[in-house]
């Protein structure tokens, strides 16, 4: 039986001692992520319990949860085995990881193995993919990978953290005398509130606004697309300033700002810059950028990315937080979603027979397929580094015919 906890969901109880009946015995392997700036790791000690209880074999990299506050202690009493030599990892039936592998992370795979990680294909370039083909895997961006609601859960998880997150910052830089104005964030008795402009009225800009508004900041919001402002005048509860991005509009909201938060989705890849140099040159001294949208490209024209253990930057006497990953900046909670996300398909891939009966059966997590058995199922990818591509409906009927 699951029963759900406050910090971890669905966790393992004592009727988890019986494995499982009829499903299959997966092999899992943890390699701890060495991606700049990644301290999540995508199993946490519960949900290992929860799949050794069921039969499942899980091998864990020494200190992959260190970034996360995980020990091996606590991996190790969860009944998972700790390797030192992370080429042990990747003899795994499964890999399972946050970033990418790189290039020498790339030579300790085997063939025909299933990986599953998060992948920003515009960041590699032909030779990854083409070693990943020639190594006959198949691969899954956990990014893409949707529910049976057509929504992406992972992008949501981590949209919600971003958007929270985005919040505290900008509290945290508005109240220093060095960064921002020595001002508390919020609203207080006799005091004019925290201006805040959030641009985007996605999951980022929802859970900011819901954040800033609840800690008493006045919020103004812009989106081109109307039908997501109405949604979060809904979610809120309340009515809020909203606008479609007219420029004028944008730049005199922006003079009064003590915070501005960049929650822009990208477009064919890219963050449209909708905030200007002159703009951010009109803003208050002191205020606060915090560009989420850094991840793809940003949508302020004085953005650049910055890193965790130096994440700002003044220009203007505006202080700009542009770090990407920004859910890496609350390691353990991303962690939780990302474990809380995993332990259920894994489960699902024994019970069904493995990844390819899951694959026959479950269109959203097929979405998340960019190699099947060392063919390349993306056609995005295969049209930018000019690659081979097939369709993964017709593999997957022609493999199991």
């Amino acid at each position: 039986m699951l029963q759900y906890t406050s910090e971890h969901g669905f966790m393992p109880q004592e009727e988890m001692l019986e494995s499982q009946k009829g499903g299959i015995q997966l092999n899992i392997g943890i390699p701890k992520d060495r991606a700049n700036d990644e301290r999540r790791v995508v199993l946490i000690p519960e949900s290992v319990e929860l799949l050794v209880r069921n039969g499942h074999s899980v091998i864990v990299e020494h200190n992959a949860g260190e970034g996360a506050f995980y020990t091996d202690h606590e991996y190790s009493e969860a009944g998972a085995e700790i390797k030192y030599d992370p080429r042990e990892i990747y003899k795994a039936d499964i890999i399972l990881k946050v970033a990418a592998p790189n290039e020498e992370e790339m030579g300790y795979l085997d063939t025909r193995k299933v990986l599953m990680s998060s992948l920003h294909w515009k960041d590699h370039n032909s030779n990854f993919y083409r070693s990943m083909l020639a190594k006959k895997l198949t691969a899954f961006a956990f990014e893409k990978i949707q529910d049976k609601n057509g929504i992406y859960p992972v992008i949501r998880s981590m949209s919600e953290i971003a958007g929270n997150t985005s919040i505290l910052l900008a509290a945290e830089y508005l109240s220093s005398t060095r960064y921002g104005r020595g001002s508390i964030f919020g609203g207080f008795s006799g005091i004019a509130p925290t201006d805040v402009v959030v641009i985007g009225a996605g999951t980022v800009g929802e859970f900011a606004t819901r954040s800033a508004l609840g800690m008493g900041a006045q919020v103004k919001v812009f989106d081109n697309d109307v039908g997501r402002l109405r949604r979060i005048q809904e979610t809120q509860n309340q009515r809020i300033y909203s606008s479609i991005i007219q420029p004028k509009r944008l730049a005199e909201a922006l003079k009064s700002a003590d915070v501005v938060i960049g929650a822009l989705r990208p477009v064919e890849g890219m963050t449209p810059v909708v905030v200007s140099e002159e703009m951010v040159q009109h803003m208050k001294k002191g205020a606060i950028i915090i560009d989420v949208s850094i991840d793809h490209g940003g949508c302020f024209e004085t953005s650049e990315p910055t890193t965790h253990s130096e994440p700002v930057f003044q220009k203007y006497n505006v202080t700009h937080y542009c770090v990407p990953n920004m859910p890496s900046r609350a390691p353990r909670t991303a962690s939780v979603s990302l474990s809380n996300f995993f332990a259920p398909i894994l489960l699902s891939i024994s019970e069904n027979g493995g990844v390819d009966e899951v694959l026959k059966k479950d269109y959203g997590f097929r979405k998340g397929a960019y190699l099947y058995k060392g063919i390349l199922t993306d056609k995005n990818i295969a049209r930018r580094f000019q690659l081979s591509f097939q369709d993964i409906d017709l593999l997957i009927a022609a493999f199991h015919k």
